[in-house]
């Protein structure tokens, strides 16, 4: 392989994880109707390097609401192994996406038969559950927003118009399945849903814990933490200043931010474009 088929072999393993070559000729190889078009908004965010700085903004932003912070507390294993439950997400996301619908509804009842074990109490003796269509809602949105947000900065296509709405309006078919009542369809609605979220919100002690754990140990090799400081750096650079506070994340250098997040994500989009061919040609070979 040369330069740009290894560096895009060991990116897609990264995220994708052991099983990703076999979960991408699922996604994209399996024949049978699908819930959105490869050209749609969803797909052009979704399938775009810009998700790498959109992914570390959402974990950043979610772990805001203290009961979605307890549940990862309490019940995820990312400190032992941060780029398992990565795969997990990136499989989610993909399936959803870009599978057919009959397996992106499988992969979505497997999320919430794991839901219903994530259960606990706040340390005040509140109870908490990963199953509550209200903790669902705050953990959607802010998904959504930072993908939007990080496809507007670093995104090959930015949306526009129409295409905006369209996207809130497609991520919501997955999240009604997962259980989140009511999901935002237009971006004005989500708007007012991050708002109506905003006075639940707060920089706990695990939220700090675990974005510092996010940031110094990434468990990866010294010459590809550079690239990744670069991820974090672009992510920090797109949240709230409230949202930053709050997490006690450094001051923002917008010019550095930028120029690190635009170098990124522009070696990973020329890095993942074999992969991205090749799940093109599943697609057409699938009828999609």
């Amino acid at each position: 392989m040369n330069l740009r088929e290894r560096l895009g072999t060991e990116l897609f393993h990264k995220v994708a994880g052991p099983d990703g070559p076999r979960q991408r000729e699922r996604v994209h190889g399996n024949p049978g109707p699908r819930w959105f078009a490869p050209g749609s908004p969803i797909a052009r965010v979704h399938g775009d390097a810009s998700m790498f700085v959109g992914g570390i903004r959402a974990i950043m932003l979610q772990s805001l609401h203290p009961a979605a912070m307890q549940g990862v507390a309490d019940h995820s294993g990312y400190r032992g192994d941060m780029w398992g439950r990565l795969a997990q997400v990136s499989t989610y996301l993909a399936m959803t996406t870009f599978g057919t619908e009959r397996d992106a509804l499988q992969v979505i009842g497997a999320v919430r038969r794991a839901h219903e074990s994530v259960t606990g109490t706040m340390p005040d003796g509140t109870p908490y559950a990963a199953s509550d269509p209200h903790l669902l809602g705050w953990v959607h949105a802010a998904e959504i927003d930072s993908f939007l947000a990080a496809h507007d900065r670093y995104g090959h296509r930015r949306l526009v118009g129409a295409d905006r709405d369209e996207y809130v309006a497609q991520t919501a078919v997955a999240a009604r399945h997962l259980g989140v009542l009511d999901p935002p369809r237009t971006e004005d609605e989500l708007r007012a849903t991050l708002t109506a979220y905003g006075p639940e919100l707060r920089g706990t002690p695990e939220a700090r814990d675990a974005i510092r754990f996010l940031v110094l140990h990434p468990d990866l090799p010294l010459p590809a933490r550079p690239g990744y400081l670069s991820l974090v750096a672009a992510a920090v650079g797109l949240l709230p200043g409230e949202a930053r506070r709050e997490l006690r994340l450094p001051p923002v250098l917008p010019v550095t931010d930028r120029v690190l997040g635009t170098a990124a994500t522009v070696a990973i989009r020329w890095a993942m474009a074999p992969a991205h061919a090749h799940a093109r040609e599943l697609q057409r070979q699938a009828g999609t």
